[in-house]
């Protein structure tokens, strides 16, 4: 399926259908979002240095926490 037979098929969706479709688009894009997430702090992910840096900086009392 195209997406232009996609986008045609939503404009056909009833107001409750859409509503409905919308809470399973954003659930699909939040779930995608934490599986990036989880996969940038694993022990191999990009971001894993800077979560290890600023536990560093918590335990040696570097950090303060803001206003």
């Amino acid at each position: 399926m195209s997406l232009t037979e996609i986008k045609d098929a939503v404009n056909k969706l009833s107001a409750s259908e859409l509503a409905e479709l919308a809470a399973f688009i954003r659930q699909q894009d939040n779930a995608a979002w934490d599986c990036e997430i989880d996969a940038d702090f694993a022990e191999d992910g990009r971001l894993r240095a800077v979560a290890d840096e600023v536990r560093a900086d918590i335990g040696k009392g570097r950090l303060e926490e803001l206003p």
